[in-house]
């Protein structure tokens, strides 16, 4: 989804029957940040994950890109960063520049691949016990 297509409606049937949520810093963030754009609060509707939280407690520190350095996690795209999306999102919305919209869908494309890769390295299994989990 991109710009307009991107409404409660359509981000709710997108995550589907997902049980649980897995985020880096969506606690602190993306949760809060999709609340107040689109009035939807996904901890209330869904388990929640933040593998931040994880990764601290196995002396794994730092923002994703760093703990997926330390933990060998590669990344085909190493010169974009967080700062770096906006400016690609901004680049398509005041420009129309495809070619940065399409690097920004690759990014985040690897964020959500890297999400699963970090939660197998953590030894994170899908069901919720021993408090690995949070309903915010």
């Amino acid at each position: 989804m991109v710009g307009e297509e991107v409404t409660p409606d359509n981000v709710l049937q997108a995550l589907g029957e997902a049980s649980i949520l897995y985020t880096y810093n969506g606690s602190g963030f993306d949760l809060p940040f999709i609340n107040s754009r689109l009035g939807i609060n996904l901890a209330e509707l869904f388990n929640h994950c933040d593998l931040m939280y994880n990764c601290w407690k196995s002396n794994l520190y730092g923002g994703f890109k760093a703990v997926e350095r330390q933990l060998g996690i590669e990344r085909r795209l190493n010169e974009v960063n967080g700062y770096e999306a906006v400016l690609l999102w901004w680049r398509y919305v005041n420009d129309g520049d495809k070619d940065a919209l399409s690097t920004l869908l690759e990014y985040n494309k690897e964020d959500v691949v890297n999400l699963k890769h970090l939660k197998e390295r953590l030894g994170i299994n899908s069901d919720f016990r021993d408090g690995e989990h949070e309903k915010d």
